[in-house]
């Protein structure tokens, strides 16, 4: 039987695992982040003639409201409720 342990081996084990983690992070060196976006979201972010023809439309039915003239189709309505709690 060995009582006595002779070397550094039974020194501090946890010790030379922290040196080796120090080490490795001083070697390593930070990667910065890098964000690509595709040419498709590109053209995706400029189109515009959507968005006037959406503000148009918005502003008709702004004018047709103050009016009083905008009327709803509760048939229509109806039909895209079911349809959406159908799902």
């Amino acid at each position: 039987m060995k009582i006595n342990n002779y070397g550094t081996s039974g020194i501090n084990p946890y010790k030379r695992q922290m040196n080796k983690l120090e080490n490795t992070n001083k070697t390593t060196t930070p990667s910065a982040d890098k964000v690509e976006i595709s040419t498709t979201a590109k053209e995706m972010q400029h189109v515009n003639s959507i968005a006037v023809e959406r503000q148009e439309k918005v502003e008709q039915l702004k004018i047709q409201v103050e009016n009083g003239s905008y009327k709803v189709n509760a048939q229509t309505v109806a039909n895209k409720l079911v349809n959406f709690y159908k799902i």
